[in-house]
């Protein structure tokens, strides 16, 4: 049986290893983006000199042959799903099934001047060699959009010492994620490191330098122009799909899969970001562009290609970022308005970049979820609390358990059970400080 997987990204290439672990079938892993599979989240590392691009590929180029999964860099142009075969720009490739990793792609809104030369996402290994084309001589860039993508582009100027500006929408930094006290600690650090922030401000046009490059942009709401070189389009992504629309695929805002990951043709799935699951579990979106999402999806879909069923469960939702210098994690159910049956605990060090937020149920206590923000929480720890529905004050009274910073760190779980006795009128106590064995014993107790 010949599988051909299209997208080498986490997910194309946690499905290839999988297949390739569970069975002797033939696996073609086709990218037109590069050959070999390197790590996405490294992107800003390489343009800001830690790492070069042979260091952010977790498998050595001769680990593929090896392995026996095939290699093809080309771009798939249309899709014969009748007769099971895939059109290449440069040759055709026919298959048994078919896996559809075809990743995001970065929103466009029909901004005047959005195809300009110097005008980009970043998501792709393009996006970044177009970033290095035109940081030579750069005066500012412009970015527009917020969130992840967009403060991991500012970095990456700011690295080089390049001015930035940011036009973000929102009143406040990802509002529409973070709750309030956050995103407003998010929005100084930024305005703290010297980046122009341009809040509750639209892009309304990018203009032409003259050259069919980008030159400057307007804001929509008060008609100033900033001269740019170059311009970050930032406003989020959305699934790779639009090659595909037009045919039999069931496609929404993605292609729509059921629980095994299945589309509605036989023999072909979709997983990761161009994946919307008909029927998410409670609490979770039916696409989920993250990168343990996409990992997750890659070994369930491997093992129901090679006999063994299985439904996709996504657990307890997690994500992890950098804010500049601000670590950020988040555990569980944490949205940026509180649900009316959740109380918080939201603890802030007076310095301002360090913070723990604990959301749980008004009835019965039982925590639903952690917001870190310049510390860090082992995420197994907090994932075991979460499941088991572990009250407010049991979780602050082993609160060691979830540190994870590093030895000989300040650390403030007492401050934490401070405040909340200050609120509730309470006397808990933090037992003993955290060592790996206590850890270890603690997560082996959900085992049994």
């Amino acid at each position: 049986m010949h599988i051909a997987i299209i997208g080498n990204g986490i997910s194309g290439i946690t499905t290839a290893r999988w297949i390739r672990k569970l069975s002797g079938h033939r696996v073609t892993v086709i990218s037109s983006e590069t050959t070999h599979f390197f790590s996405r989240t490294a992107l800003m590392y390489i343009y800001m000199g830690h790492m070069r691009y042979e260091d952010t590929k977790p498998y050595e180029d001769w680990f593929w042959e090896k392995n026996k999964i095939d290699l093809i860099q080309d771009h798939v142009t249309s899709i014969n799903f009748d007769e099971k075969k895939l059109i290449l720009n440069k040759s055709e490739l026919s298959y048994d099934k078919l896996v559809l990793a075809l990743g995001s792609k970065s929103n466009k809104f029909g901004w005047p001047g959005q195809d300009l030369d110097a005008v980009r996402g970043l998501y792709s290994y393009q996006d970044l060699e177009q970033m290095e084309k035109y940081t030579p001589g750069l005066k500012r860039a412009v970015i527009v959009g917020g969130g992840l993508i967009g403060i991991e582009m500012a970095e990456m100027f700011h690295s080089r010492k390049i001015p930035v500006t940011m036009l973000v929408r929102e009143d406040s930094y990802w509002d529409n994620i973070l709750p309030a006290e956050e995103s407003a600690m998010v929005t100084r650090h930024i305005k703290d490191h010297h980046i122009d922030l341009r809040l509750k401000s639209n892009l309304k046009e990018i203009h032409d330098n003259g050259s069919g490059a980008a030159g400057g942009v307007t804001i929509a709401e008060t008609g100033d122009k900033i001269d740019c070189g170059f311009v970050g389009l930032t406003p989020g992504v959305s699934p790779n799909v639009n090659f595909l629309k037009e045919g039999p695929l069931n496609i929404e805002r993605g292609i729509v899969v059921n629980k095994y990951l299945e589309t509605n043709i036989p023999d072909v799935y979709a997983i990761g970001d161009c994946a919307q699951n008909s029927e998410p579990v409670p609490g979770r979106r039916g696409i989920e562009a993250v990168w343990y999402t996409g990992r997750m999806m890659g070994e369930t879909v491997a093992n129901t290609i090679c006999g063994e069923k299985t439904a996709y469960d996504p657990g307890i939702w997690f994500n992890s970022a950098k804010f500049i210098d601000i670590e950020y994690q988040v555990y569980g159910d944490v949205r940026n308005q509180l649900a009316e049956d959740q109380n918080t605990l939201y603890w802030e060090h007076a310095g301002g970049q360090r913070s723990v937020r604990i959301n749980y149920m008004k009835n019965g206590g039982a925590v639903t979820g952690f917001n870190l923000m310049g510390i860090r929480y082992r995420h197994e720890v907090c994932e075991k609390w979460i499941r088991d529905q572990t009250t407010i004050e049991s979780v602050l009274v082993n609160l060691s358990l979830a540190n994870f910073d590093p030895e000989f760190y300040k650390e403030y779980e007492s401050d934490i059970i401070e405040l909340y006795n200050r609120q509730e009128n309470k006397q808990l106590k933090l037992k003993s400080k955290r060592s790996l064995d206590k850890v270890l014993r603690f997560l082996a107790s959900s085992k049994a």
